[in-house]
């Protein structure tokens, strides 16, 4: 599945079932040098615009949310030892965790990477 944006900068690929979640390449551009992520727990339930991680970079810290309700099935520890992988790849091996969607239905709700663009575009 090509990768979906919601509005508040987070993109999600969905693959078997499992979306993969993370900040875009313009959130952490405008966040500047990140020094910590605070990553979701395994098990942890989320609520679709609900607090997801928190992510702080010298300029300030910013909460993710979640783009869809689902369940946290897996965390990307490699944040714990270098938060600064999300400044190097923030859509690819910077992604922040996985998670079984409640609602696929959901993604439905989010942009696709044109509209994602012209929203960005726009700010």
């Amino acid at each position: 599945m090509a990768k979906k944006f919601s509005q508040e900068h987070e993109w999600v690929e969905l693959e078997d079932g499992i979306a993969t979640v993370g900040i875009t390449d313009y959130a952490q551009q405008s966040l500047g040098d990140i020094v910590y992520v605070e990553l979701p727990e395994v098990g942890k339930k989320l609520v679709k615009d609900g607090d997801a991680a928190v992510v702080e970079s010298v300029k300030a810290a910013s909460d993710v949310y979640a783009p869809l309700d689902g369940v946290v099935v897996e965390a990307n520890e490699d944040l714990d030892v270098n938060p600064a992988l999300v400044n190097e790849s923030a859509e690819t091996d910077g992604w922040f965790f996985r998670m079984e969607l409640s609602d696929a239905s959901q993604l439905d709700e989010l942009m696709d990477e044109a509209a994602y663009k012209d929203f960005v575009e726009g700010l």
